[in-house]
């Protein structure tokens, strides 16, 4: 079985799988029917339970799950972006976006069951795969050794992505494991991080150096490496990710993108960037689990209106993409100017986008007025966005289909579409490893790994068509498809320069551009959250907002309380092992 086809699992195997991971009471596993215990108590069974594992990683629930793409915790609540559309529409989000998250919020169940089925899931592989190897028809090895190391990396990442939301967690490993403990049983008295740490290791140590079978959707030991590098970071501990990260680097397996935008692009999937990433396929099957399908973030008018409006970059964002003449970025916000913006502004009237330099990466990142929207047509501002006094101005870029990609046939009618989730890739990585350098007082090398990326950017092509049409009322709209579309403007820090000059100033350059490298991409709150600065940046961001958008006026993010999430109200209920966050 391909992962690509996903989607194509027999109707048998999901059967036995959801009476298997019960989405009712999430950790209390039902046992299989015995006749089909006995069907899949065989090799090909296991592969087919596998294949169902690996299915969880675009998620159920698009919003509060948001398991494949992290856009609701990962960026709404942070300063990157703003849930968007309208205030009614999913008005549960509007909590998460304002730090004032309850336990009986529904986004909480999602996250959690989103999570533990997909854990549930990667333990219904290791006891039938136990069951086959006891059987006269075993796995072959090492074919079997490797379905135990991907269903632990798989039960891994659901655990990461629990602890990402929820302070304490529950690690669920098989009854046979945990010496007879029942899931529902188990007490949230941890990070899980033992566990996380344990399931990769065993990754790392049986998973070989490309993908079991060929699949690409399939973990490498690279991949199980990059995600315990990023739990180590998470703890805080350098010299533990340290020889991950650079094992990943020195292998020869990963290299930059030619171009910054072929990491959003269907005609880059799986490239040569690419670490580990979710398959998403076009098929009659596909659905709406990942936002990489595209039809939540879409406008809501335009040439692409199949949309809701959803997931709005912030006009802070837009402007930590401004630069200095020199193509630099400008590190302290307090020394950034205000860019304009056509907020309030009608697309029947006149607005003059800034000529303010601005990073290349910018209108890869963000849709706005009077820049051509990925071939599609010159973005006519207020008219394609469905309310901007609550979301703003701008929409996401990185999640939408350009022309080409729908003409080849990666789209589906409907707004799903074929863009695979690029969950890890080597420009990533590298920017970890410039961090880690800072703190060991490697300037030099944090100020090299840090320019390899700016000058991949630089030397990207640009989005083209500079547009001298201010106002949008249906005439013709003068563009010159020579020009690019901006003043764009990106250099790589010389020798010498002071972002470099000490560890503070490095510690903002490196972070600063983590931003603008991975923008949209879900990492932006815990980012801020690991660094510790989290407090003072999405206070002074709910301040300077509250001007441009009524709706966050009064916000206040407290620490440690809105650091985390509660854990469902409906959870506690029936899990007595669990505890609530005492902060919450």
């Amino acid at each position: 079985m391909n992962i690509k086809n996903l989607k194509l699992i027999t109707s048998l195997l999901l059967a036995v799988i959801f009476l298997s991971s019960c989405v009712d009471e999430l950790l209390n596993k039902q046992p299989p029917g015995s006749a089909a215990g006995d069907i899949i108590t065989t090799p090909a069974g296991v592969e087919g339970i596998l294949i169902g594992a690996y299915d969880r990683l675009t998620t159920k629930n698009m919003f509060g799950g948001a398991l494949a793409d992290d856009w609701t915790y990962g960026e709404c609540a942070s300063d990157n972006a703003y849930k968007g559309t309208s205030f009614g529409d999913q008005i549960l989000f509007n909590a998460v976006e304002r730090w004032e998250t309850l336990p009986s919020n529904g986004y909480m169940a999602n996250r959690w069951r989103d999570c533990y089925e997909g854990v549930a899931r990667a333990n219904d592989v290791l006891d039938f795969l136990r069951a086959v190897q006891n059987s006269d028809n075993p796995v072959p090895e090492p074919r079997a050794t490797q379905i135990e190391a991907e269903a632990k990396f798989l039960r891994a990442w659901y655990h990461f992505k629990a602890t990402r939301i929820f302070r304490n967690i529950p690690y669920i490993k098989t009854i046979e494991e945990m010496g007879g403990t029942l899931p529902e049983d188990v007490p949230n008295d941890s990070e899980g991080w033992e566990g996380i740490e344990a399931d990769l290791q065993f990754a790392i140590d049986n998973l070989p150096a490309t993908r079991p079978l060929g699949h690409a959707g399939r973990p490498s030991r690279y991949s199980a490496m990059a995600v315990k590098a990023h739990a180590h970071l998470y703890q805080k501990e350098l010299s533990q990710a340290r020889p991950l990260l650079d094992a990943i680097i020195a292998s020869g397996q990963f290299e930059l993108a030619d171009h910054f935008n072929d990491n959003f692009s269907a005609f880059g999937n799986n490239n040569k960037e690419s670490i580990f990433e979710i398959q998403i396929a076009v098929t009659g099957e596909t659905t709406g689990s990942t936002l990489n399908n595209n039809r939540a973030t879409a406008h809501q008018s335009g040439p692409v209106s199949v949309g809701w409006g959803f997931y709005q970059p912030s006009q802070d964002l837009f402007e930590a993409f401004q630069v200095t003449d020199d193509g630099l970025p400008v590190l302290n916000p307090e020394d950034r100017v205000p860019l304009a913006n056509d907020m309030g502004i009608a697309s029947s009237e006149e607005f003059i986008p800034t000529d303010h330099p601005l990073d290349p990466r910018v209108d890869y990142t963000i849709a706005r007025r009077g820049i051509d929207f990925n071939g599609h047509a010159i973005h006519e501002g207020r008219a394609w966005i469905r309310e901007q006094s609550n979301g703003g101005p701008y929409m996401t870029k990185k999640f939408h289909y350009s022309a080409e990609e729908m003409t080849a046939g990666f789209y589906r009618a409907g707004g799903w579409g074929a863009r695979n989730v690029r969950s890890y890739r080597l420009g990533i990585i590298m920017l970890w490893r410039a961090e880690l350098a800072i703190e060991e007082g490697d300037l030099t090398y944090a100020r090299e790994l840090v320019n390899a990326i700016r000058e991949r950017a630089r030397d990207s092509d640009p989005v083209m068509g500079r547009v001298t049409t201010y106002i949008f009322d249906g005439r013709p709209i003068e563009v010159d498809w020579d020009q690019p579309a901006a003043n764009y403007r990106i250099e790589p820090y010389p020798a010498g320069h002071a972002a470099f000059a000490n560890q503070e100033n490095a510690r903002k350059a490196v972070r600063h551009e983590l931003r603008l490298e991975t923008a949209i991409e879900g990492h932006r709150f815990f980012d801020l959250r690991r660094w510790g600065i989290i407090s003072d940046v999405l206070n002074n961001f709910a301040v300077n907002d509250s001007k441009f958008r009524t709706f966050m006026q009064g916000a206040t993010f407290n620490a440690p309380k809105d650091e985390y999430w509660p854990l469902p109200e409906a959870q506690l209920d029936i899990q007595d092992a669990l505890t609530q966050d005492p902060n919450h």
